[in-house]
């Protein structure tokens, strides 16, 4: 797990997270990996190509630990081929916190995680 560095003028710091979560969308499940994370959304990659409803609302369910999981709200930014990017459309407070602390443990810099935050809020 790191922060990914780049150039380019993104408001959010993305990190670096391997891990397979369960991406939902009414009676459908999807097992798939993040390749980033950020406040705002993530980019997951998929076993096929995406060929699903870009007009939906899906629930990300990443599980930290058997006490501790992130669910959030996302809907579909891009697609290329495999890999989807999403944007958060609803996180819960719990959800929200693990996260922070999430992105916070990566970036190792609190100033950096309240830049994100501030953007947030924006």
């Amino acid at each position: 797990m790191h922060s990914t560095e780049n150039n380019d003028s993104r408001h959010f710091h993305r990190i670096v997270y391997t891990a397979e979560v369960l991406l939902s969308c009414k009676e459908k499940t999807w097992h798939c990996e993040i390749i980033d994370l950020c406040l705002k959304g993530c980019l997951l990659r998929f076993e096929l190509p995406w060929e699903e409803d870009p007009k939906e609302l899906y629930t990300l369910t990443l599980r930290l630990s058997e006490q501790v999981q992130i669910k959030m709200e996302l809907s579909v930014t891009h697609v290329v081929g495999s890999k989807v990017g999403f944007k958060c459309e609803h996180i819960d407070i719990d959800s929200i916190s693990e996260l922070r602390r999430l992105v916070e443990l990566n970036l190792g810099n609190s100033t950096l995680l309240e830049r994100d935050l501030l953007a947030l809020i924006e």
